[in-house]
């Protein structure tokens, strides 16, 4: 459940080439010579995390070696269906189904940084999508409760999570606008979806001083940092964003 990407992409031009046919040849030969044993190659995974990390966050403004330590070892092509992990480390989202997305790799590294997260928090995701968010998560907190409304991503997301060790992240089918009141409080929650407003049961599961990252509204969204003070929730900064819309409001009590 994710970011409608806004990111501006690069129109590619059209490249001039000399009319020569001699010219023409050695270009395709040189072609076929550079491209040919690719053939029957895995893509080399770990180097294209590696340059996702170095250009789309290190280049901005992502900064905090915990985040772009953990971006670096999640493995996003896992998280994605077959028919676009060659897209896995492009800067943009991708579809996963049932009308869902996993998010550019640079919101997940803002939010990710925005949060703070510390190997003794306990922290709860809503909307866990393919699991990808919940992963990186999992390298930085002590124990990740993710919670998704559409039960086969729900199922994706635990086994992908549970094939790649992680643990100490923990996935339930769910209504996220209810949250995981068992397991509250939390030092931090994350909302990948885009309630119309912030839902007061996820303000009540958070601790006093605990942050929450969320996107909030309809057609005019804005990603909220926030923390939670005894006069209420806190706006710390804010981005303008494109989520998915937040489901599930109608049938609270059945989460």
């Amino acid at each position: 459940m994710t970011l409608v990407d806004l990111a501006l992409y690069n129109v590619e031009r059209p490249v001039k080439h000399s009319s020569c046919p001699t010219f023409v040849v050695l270009l395709s030969l040189a072609t076929m010579m550079c491209t040919a044993p690719e053939a029957g190659r895995q893509p080399d995974w770990t180097a294209r995390r590696q340059r996702m990390v170095a250009e789309q966050m290190r280049d901005r403004d992502i900064r905090d070696p915990r985040v772009l330590g953990a971006l670096e070892r999640v493995p996003r092509h896992r998280f994605v269906p077959e028919d676009v992990r060659d897209q896995a480390y492009t800067d943009s989202p991708l579809p996963i189904g049932h009308g869902q997305t996993i998010s550019q790799p640079y919101i997940v590294a803002f939010m990710t940084e925005a949060l703070d997260v510390q190997p003794d928090h306990k922290v709860l995701e809503i909307g866990t999508g393919s699991g990808y968010q919940a992963a990186v998560l999992g390298e930085l907190a002590g124990e990740v409760y993710t919670m998704e409304i559409v039960e086969p991503l729900a199922e994706g997301a635990s086994k992908t999570l549970a094939s790649l060790g992680y643990k100490n992240v923990h996935v339930r089918a769910g209504n996220g606008y209810a949250g995981w009141p068992e397991q509250a409080p939390f030092d931090r929650i994350m909302v990948t979806a885009a309630p119309e407003e912030v839902p007061p049961a996820l303000v009540e599961q958070l601790k006093m001083n605990g942050v929450m990252a969320i996107p909030v509204g309809d057609l005019v969204q804005e990603l909220r940092i926030m923390r939670r003070t005894p006069s209420g929730m806190e706006t710390i900064r804010t981005l303008p964003v494109r989520f998915v819309p937040m489901t599930g409001k109608k049938g609270l009590n059945d989460g």
